[in-house]
């Protein structure tokens, strides 16, 4: 017989059921004790949301940004009504199980010798003034070996921040301009890399000033990315993307300098290309740094990136109700934005964790975190 398929997609909402757990309850003669049989492990102890629940309403907030009273909409739509305060607990008690995993990521991450480092603005209800928000931060830490990103929450941008958190490290840090990073006084030794995609931005916004220099500018800093693509789609290693920076980047900045420094005694200092020159060539030395080492990156972009849910997230819940709160998100962010790095599925990743992780002894919590984390094998039995 001649069939004809025709495939067509369609989809199912997501269904919500009820998991029953039906345990033993045993008489023992001797004692008259009454035994139960082991109850599995629960997220949340007494609580009656399942670790799927639980996951799928923190990754719906975090990857994908969608508000708890979203959510709480949607779910009314598949006849459950869960209350805004319920899922606000189920958040606090999700992201109480997650600290110990959050403290050992950023352990582990301090370990690195090179990360990267930005910040950005964060809206914080004054629980003191109805209405009114602090302008706070999430400082982002991003160490591209180790694939891990960590997020801490502070109300200013202060340089006490970096300060508290990298007082014993040693290795390399990049940032962009911001000068606190400057001067951080701290135990372990600092070198400071700079990022060549601030530098390039301040030349573009100088461009109906001086269309001459700013464009020249940039054709130079344009002839450095186009050796960092080269290098990435060569897939060079360290080493060899370090011969190749030595090679054709380096007299390339040697020549951008000389001239960086001869037009800066042409114009005005107070122009706008005289203010971005300056502000280049007092950086210079930090900027063209990621030549010595094949492992750093010409610019913070990566960093960057790792920022970007949060501005999403902005757009779609506008603030955080309490710095307590602003907090607990950040060790949200950060698992989930280390996911991301790993291309880990972060609806399997933290599920398998909840799931785990309170049996987990402290001194193996890393091999939790997504870039040790492996998919737990499913058994298929004919």
């Amino acid at each position: 017989m001649i069939k004809e398929v025709t495939e067509i997609l369609e989809y199912n909402p997501s269904s919500i059921f009820v998991r029953r757990i039906v345990r033993p309850k045993y008489i023992v003669p001797e004692d008259t004790k009454i035994v139960i049989g082991a109850l599995p492990s629960l997220p949340i102890p007494k609580g009656n949301a399942g670790a799927g629940l639980l996951v799928h309403i923190m990754v719906s907030k975090f990857v994908y940004h969608l508000p708890f009273y979203r959510q709480q909409q949607i779910f009314k739509s598949q006849h459950l009504d869960i209350s805004r305060a319920t899922l606000c607990n189920w958040f606090n008690s999700t992201t109480k199980l997650l600290e110990p995993l959050y403290d050992t990521l950023q352990i582990e991450l301090l370990k690195s010798s090179y990360l990267q480092i930005d910040e950005s603005p964060i809206g914080v209800q004054d629980t003191s003034k109805k209405g009114k928000l602090h302008m706070d931060y999430h400082w982002a830490h991003h160490a591209p070996l180790e694939r891990l990103v960590l997020f801490k929450y502070a109300p200013s941008r202060s340089k006490n921040v970096p300060e508290e958190l990298l007082q014993e490290y040693n290795g390399i840090i990049q940032t962009d301009g911001y000068s606190g990073y400057a001067n951080l006084n701290t135990k372990g030794n600092i070198i400071l890399l700079a990022c060549m995609a601030h530098a390039r931005r301040y030349f573009e916004k100088a461009l109906n000033e001086d269309a001459f220099r700013a464009s020249y500018v940039l054709e130079q800093i344009q002839k450095l990315y186009a050796i960092e693509r080269k290098a990435r789609k060569r897939e060079s290693s360290a080493e060899q993307r370090k011969r190749y920076r030595k090679l054709y980047a380096a007299p390339i900045l040697d020549s951008l300098e000389s001239w960086l420094k001869a037009q800066a005694l042409e114009i005005l200092p107070k122009s706008a290309i005289g203010k971005v020159i300056g502000y280049t060539l007092k950086l210079w030395d930090k900027l063209k740094r990621y030549i010595a080492d094949g492992c750093y990156e010409i610019d913070n972009n990566l960093v960057e990136n790792t920022i970007r849910p949060l501005a999403l997230g902005r757009k779609n819940y506008l603030f955080s109700g309490s710095h307590r709160a602003a907090q607990k998100a950040a060790i949200l962010y950060s698992l989930f934005a280390s996911c991301k790095i790993n291309n880990i599925d972060p609806y399997s990743w933290l599920k398998d964790v909840l799931e785990n992780i309170q049996e987990c002894k402290a001194n193996r919590l890393y091999e939790l975190l997504p870039n040790h984390w492996k998919m737990p094998q499913v058994n298929v039995s004919n």
